[in-house]
Parts: C-alpha cells; structure tokens; sequence
C-alpha cells in the first residue's frame, strides 16, 4: 500500500517526502477533529470495571 501511494505521489525524493508528511498531518488533524470526537461515545474509557 504505501509503496503504491509513494509512486501515485509527484514530484522527486524531497517532493514526495514533504507531500507524504503534509498527508500525515492531514489525517492526523481529520481523525482527531472528525473521526474521534464521533466515536467517543461508543468507546467508554471512563469507565472502570475493577473493584477494591
């Protein structure tokens, strides 16, 4: 997969390796604006199970 996207990506070496790290932070940012806020309520972290 990442040897697929690293051909589809323009440009030489450094061009690649900057839009490949501008992807990251760009998923990186949608996931933890988007994607968790959406799927905090279905995963229960707050909740703790073990009793003293």
């Amino acid at each position: 997969m990442y040897g697929w996207i690293w051909r589809k990506l323009p440009g030489d070496t450094r061009a690649k390796l900057l839009t490949a790290a501008v992807l990251a932070v760009v998923v990186g940012v949608v996931l933890w604006y988007a994607v968790f806020p959406l799927l905090e309520p279905a995963v229960t972290l707050d909740e703790v199970t073990v009793r003293r």
